[in-house]
């Protein structure tokens, strides 16, 4: 099994980078595991609370049960996968999503570098760089459409916790990084290089 971790800050173009990797493998040697499925549960605060929740600070993250799940599937057992809504900031009481074990698992999100424990448990760490303008421009984008946002509610909380976690924690961690992929996910020179490393373990892997 190779355990893959993807970084960078909100916006970088991580999934972008995901699923040109999931286009070259076959469903079943791919497991992604994504960090927003770990949130921790907040539907016990009110409304206002929610409003200014930070979602990029690493204490947001059960990476307890994170690690648990992967430490999991690394000993070939299924897992039950939380599941959680930005919309209403809580984590499905009724319904989880079943992950198998896989050759190769990516676990994907802008705080999973931050994290010693969950580092270590990481064949290959590659960190998403892109310029600071692009990125915003990609979270308005995906926070007025996905998770039913105004302009004015996306810049506001860019300025007061996106930007400031960023420099705090997200922009740090690239030190633990043995890629970086500048340009976020338009690097397709970047990203044939990854999909080629990953294709050359994937079958060292099962000639073992």
């Amino acid at each position: 099994m190779l355990i893959i971790g993807i970084a960078g800050g909100t916006g970088s173009g991580k999934s972008t980078v995901v699923k040109k990797i999931q286009e070259i493998l076959a469903k079943e040697d791919l497991v992604i595991i994504p960090q927003d499925s770990y949130y921790k549960d907040s539907s016990h605060l009110t409304p206002e609370q929610k409003a200014v929740q930070n979602f990029d600070h690493p204490e947001s993250v059960d990476f307890d049960l994170l690690i648990e799940q992967l430490n999991e599937l690394k000993e070939g057992r299924s897992v039950e996968q939380p599941v959680y809504s930005y919309v209403t900031c809580s984590r499905s009481k009724d319904e989880t999503v079943k992950v198998n074990p896989a050759h190769i698992i990516i676990v994907e999100g802008i705080l999973i570098f931050t994290n010693e424990q969950l580092r270590n448990l990481m064949d290959i760490k590659i960190f998403v760089d892109a310029d600071a303008d692009d990125r915003l421009a990609r979270v308005i984008q995906r926070d007025i459409v996905e998770r039913g946002k105004t302009v004015e509610q996306v810049l506001a909380r860019y300025d007061h916790t996106v930007k400031p976690m960023h420099l705090q924690f997200i922009e740090p961690s690239k030190r633990y990084a043995n890629i970086i992929i500048p340009q976020g996910g338009h690097n397709d020179v970047a990203i044939d290089i990854l999909t080629a490393t990953i294709e050359k373990a994937l079958k060292k892997i099962k000639e073992r």
